[in-house]
């Protein structure tokens, strides 16, 4: 077969993919295996081969990274119920001061808290961010909104154990210790770049009051409510507001059904209305919630950088193996949740944890099906006789793709996943390494939020904000931290 017919069925797949999405909304999950089997069956896999590289690339993807995502969502939800995002908010404030909180919460949403599932993590931070807004001087609600924006959307795609960045990890076989920490070097400078850059344009006159806010409406906010009295701090459950939750994307691109475009009305997350009371929250130390995950994820990062110096230990190889590594944070985690909270609690976020890791572990499994579909068919030795490891031009294009799908389906994970998979056979052929392009690909998908997403339609509503002050604040915060994070990466080629 030649390869001009290869290249042009791998286009044909990818944008019926896009169109059963976006057109003909069909689920996430089929959709990708409908283009995976297409492209097996017109690329001359055969039936058989086609079948072998649907269900093998779904194996193999879950075998590599499906009990890091389980571990993660589970500790995260742990977190969430024992209310670490609250007391992690006033301690925050209490560090950084008011000025410096736009960009402590940018910095700690993207890394810290990426355990914790994005619409929950969403909807219990937002009328947080509210509170404080009045607290930090000249444009305090649009700033804090493109903290969060871009915050939440770059930590889905650079930072362990976010889950985007988990499953770019095991679409391209990146040892996930080396996503974590490039994944850091990136997500860092590129949040706190982004977010000065929104500050100067939000100072300078570019937020109108007046067209850019509204009162929000069934936001946990009653209108005209105090934004700074105390009874402001947390949504009521099921108030989300703006747009349904379901069960879309697990980034909160909502592309399937109930995900249309608009604002309606619909519940947020089961979690968000589990939590403790605010008195049981304040006899657990803030450093005991946080330290089990962390303690797994400086694990992780040292056996990483142990194995890239080529030391090696028995103990310490066993210990940061990401699975066993936060396997422990797991437990300690609900040890800690356990004996702070009791039984009851532990039990309630492991449900939890389980029904919301559930729609993540089959989306990131079609994900595979379909990379391995596409390099089965020799699409890498397609394009890699179009570059070289030493020139920009595979991280740009992985950059593109990403960001047209995006532009297109409206999901961060599925767009990075996707491009990510395209252009997974180039890496081998010309020498790329891998993770350079997990992180063009997480950058790309995060090129133009828009309104077929979920997290800008909470962010509208729980922010109280106008459609046309979310496009600036999510729209074209979170663009901006995807070209920032692009000319980030770039340079990481010339020493990874």
């Amino acid at each position: 077969m030649s390869d001009t017919v290869i290249v042009v069925n791998t286009a044909v797949a990818v944008l019926a993919v896009v169109v059963l999405i976006v057109r003909f909304r069909l689920n996430p999950v089929i959709s990708l295996v409908i283009g995976a089997v297409y492209l097996g069956l017109t690329a001359g896999l055969g039936v058989t081969g086609t079948v072998d590289a649907v269900t093998g690339g779904f194996g193999d993807i879950l075998a590599d990274v499906g009990l890091l995502i389980a571990f993660g969502v589970l500790t995260g939800a742990m977190l969430h119920h024992a209310g670490a995002i609250e007391r992690l908010v006033s301690a925050l404030l209490t560090a950084c001061g008011p000025r410096g909180m736009p960009y402590a919460t940018a910095v700690t949403v993207s890394t810290a808290l990426q355990s914790i599932f994005v619409d929950v993590l969403l909807v219990i931070s937002a009328p947080l961010a509210r509170r404080i807004a009045p607290r930090i001087g000249d444009k305090g609600l649009p700033r804090m909104a493109t903290a969060l924006a871009i915050g939440l959307e770059c930590g889905i795609v650079f930072m362990v154990p976010g889950v985007g960045a988990v499953a770019l990890a095991g679409v391209l076989g990146v040892p996930l210790g080396q996503m974590l920490i490039l994944g850091l070097v990136v997500v860092v400078p590129t949040v706190l770049i982004a977010t000065g850059i929104m500050s100067v344009l939000l100072r300078r006159g570019w937020w109108d009051p007046a067209r850019d806010e509204q009162e929000p409406v069934a936001a946990g906010v009653p209108a005209g409510a105090d934004a700074d009295s105390p009874d402001t701090a947390a949504p009521a459950a099921g108030s989300a507001g703006g747009r349904p939750t379901g069960t879309g994307s697990p980034d909160g691109g909502g592309t399937d059904g109930g995900h249309g475009a608009g604002p309606g009305g619909g519940a947020v997350p089961a979690a968000v209305g589990t939590a403790v009371s605010g008195t049981a929250r304040r006899e657990l130390p803030l450093a005991l919630l946080f330290g089990p995950l962390l303690v797994g994820l400086l694990l992780i990062a040292a056996g990483a950088v142990l194995d890239a110096a080529g030391i090696t230990h028995p103990v310490i190889a066993f210990l940061g193996e990401p699975v066993i590594a936060l396997l422990l944070a797991l437990i300690g985690t609900t040890a800690v949740v356990g004996v702070a909270h009791g039984r009851g609690m532990v039990e309630a976020a492991v449900s939890d944890g389980f029904r919301e890791s559930g729609q993540i572990l089959i989306l990131t499994g079609v994900g595979g099906s379909l990379a391995t579909t596409i390099s089965d068919a020799g699409l890498g030795e397609i394009l890699g006789s179009f570059f070289s490891a030493g020139t920009a031009a595979p991280l740009l294009m992985v950059w593109l793709i990403a960001a047209v799908l995006h532009v297109a389906i409206g999901s961060v994970t599925i767009s990075a996943i996707t491009a990510a998979g395209v252009l997974a056979p180039v890496a081998p052929v010309i020498g790329l390494a891998p993770v350079l392009i997990a992180l063009a690909a997480g950058a790309g998908a995060l090129f133009a939020v828009h309104v077929t997403s979920n997290t800008f339609w909470l962010l509208q509503s729980l922010l109280g904000q106008s459609v046309r002050g979310t496009l600036k604040t999510c729209s074209v915060g979170v663009s901006i931290a995807s070209v920032v994070a692009i000319l980030v990466i770039l340079p990481l080629s010339l020493v990874v």
